[in-house]
């Protein structure tokens, strides 16, 4: 592929993710996105074959921003707690962020389509955050920043209280008191004390 074509496709990924992030999964058609798009369906489709094509390439484009994002926050002379904390702080702001989401869009395209474990983007995300998190923790505790006696258990729990609270950010609200408590019970449970 061209150049042209990259700067094209990524052009037509980023519109559809504001399409998406307005109107959710269900109800974007490809004629959304060739509207939001300003270009011919032809052009459209000589790039993606359906909705799902193109929110799963979207889905991997915002994974690969967030873990960018997330990397150039990190000082060389980070602890691990700097770094937990850091990734919690990050996913505060996701959690409370009212607009300019895909969570909902997630959810629904998930609900519709049951895909193999291996084409599963979330599992492999959320299998990733774990073990990165769960290495994470082995670091702490070796020199001495956490306690835990079941790292992989604790990393996982992590990523599931942090799973409840996306869903309850779009089902029954949530405020930065209600995340800030969980959070402070993450940090306390490996025994670090946040400022």
């Amino acid at each position: 592929m061209g150049e042209k074509s990259i700067q094209k496709k990524k052009y037509i990924l980023e519109t559809a993710r504001k399409v998406f992030m307005e109107k959710g999964f269900k109800k974007v058609t490809m004629k959304d996105i060739v509207e939001a798009c300003e270009i011919s369906r032809g052009g459209l489709y000589l790039y993606f074959e359906s909705t799902s094509q193109i929110f799963l390439e979207v889905l991997k484009m915002e994974s690969q921003e967030a873990d960018d994002i997330f990397s150039d926050s990190i000082t060389e002379d980070a602890t691990a707690a700097d770094i937990l904390i850091l990734f919690l702080k990050e996913q505060k702001k996701e959690l409370l962020r009212k607009k300019d989401t895909l969570t909902q869009a997630i959810y629904e395209f998930y609900f519709e389509n049951s895909l193999p474990k291996k084409d599963n983007i979330l599992k492999k995300q959320f299998d990733s955050a774990v073990k990165i998190i769960e290495k994470l923790i082995e670091a702490g505790v070796e020199n001495g920043e956490f306690y835990c006696e079941d790292c992989e258990g604790t990393a996982r729990n992590i990523m599931f209280v942090l799973e409840g609270l996306k869903i309850s950010a779009q089902t029954i609200g949530i405020n930065a008191e209600i995340v800030d408590r969980e959070l402070v019970y993450i940090l306390r449970g490996l025994g670090v004390e946040e400022e």
